[in-house]
């Protein structure tokens, strides 16, 4: 960057950083401004507006341990311990999956589902399976004020972390955390099942999502659809009548978990709804009511 001795300045210290991240991330610059904003205590906007100024050696050195980390492929998210999700923020660290902006989805598939079904003031009964962080449990229940919610997950750690992001957005009085393989603890059927599941071939996925993230999160087994087969198995008997089941898929997965989901659900009526990118993410499923 410079001799050890010399000051380093805020610009010095982000061009030497974009281009350590060059070959490591399609967002070096973006890396660099949220490292170097963290390691400063700063915001983004402060850094900007103050890039002449000098770096204290203990920050610069920080700030080089970061980069030095992001340049082997760790997350942003776990570097700053936090993440933004449906305009929420997270704790999160490498006890969970990185929540992503495709999720986002699946969240205001829920949303909009239950706002034209339920009114305010009824309660609605949700689960969400495989809740890693807690993020899509907490958006739910942030934006659904009488929605009660079931966030399960197999990882004992995960759900401590959960914890956090629970207690972070003053939700822990409607979110029960329950620590189990997909729907065996939940404890009655409920209106609406969410779920983020494992769908992805360990092989085949960004070698730093699989030197990182825990893989508990991510393996779908050989094909990327082993835990759906299980999910969907499970879910018509966790289901009250006229319930939904939102899913989210790998972008070519639509037709196979499609297809899963009627012979779960023969009657059912299934959508598959894209995100912002126009790639499919979520398959959306209505139960019809009980005759």
């Amino acid at each position: 960057m410079t001799s050890p001795d010399a000051q380093v300045t805020l610009a010095q210290a982000l061009a030497w950083s974009v281009e350590a991240l060059r070959d490591v991330s399609d967002t070096s610059r973006l890396d660099a401004e949220i490292l170097l904003a963290h390691a400063l205590g700063w915001s983004r906007v402060r850094v900007l507006s103050s890039l002449r100024e000098t770096i204290p050696d203990e920050t610069l050195q920080t700030f080089r341990a970061l980069v030095q980390r992001r340049a082997a492929r760790e997350p942003v998210a776990y570097l700053i311990g936090r993440k933004e999700f449906y305009g929420l923020e997270f704790i999160v660290d490498r006890r969970v999956l990185v929540p992503r902006p495709e999720t986002e989805t699946l969240v205001t598939a829920a949303l909009e589902w239950a706002r034209q079904r339920f009114a305010p003031h009824d309660t609605l009964l949700i689960a969400d399976i495989g809740t890693g962080s807690g993020c899509i449990a907490v958006a739910l229940a942030v934006h659904l004020p009488n929605a009660l919610v079931y966030a399960i997950d197999l990882s004992a750690d995960a759900l401590a972390v959960a914890r956090q992001n629970i207690e972070l957005h003053s939700v822990a009085s409607r979110v029960t955390l329950l620590c189990g393989d997909l729907l065996a603890p939940l404890p009655e059927p409920v209106d609406l099942l969410v779920s983020n599941p494992p769908y992805t071939v360990i092989d085949d996925i960004d070698a730093g999502v699989r030197l990182h993230e825990p893989h508990l999160a991510l393996d779908g087994g050989n094909d990327g659809l082993a835990v759906y087969r299980r999910l969907l198995a499970a879910s018509p008997q966790a289901l009250r009548p006229d319930g939904a089941l939102l899913l989210e898929i790998g972008a070519m997965q639509a037709e196979a978990v499609t297809d899963l989901v009627r012979q779960a659900f023969p009657t059912a009526a299934v959508r598959v709804l894209p995100d912002l990118a126009g790639r499919n993410r979520v398959v959306a499923v209505t139960v019809p009511p009980t005759p």
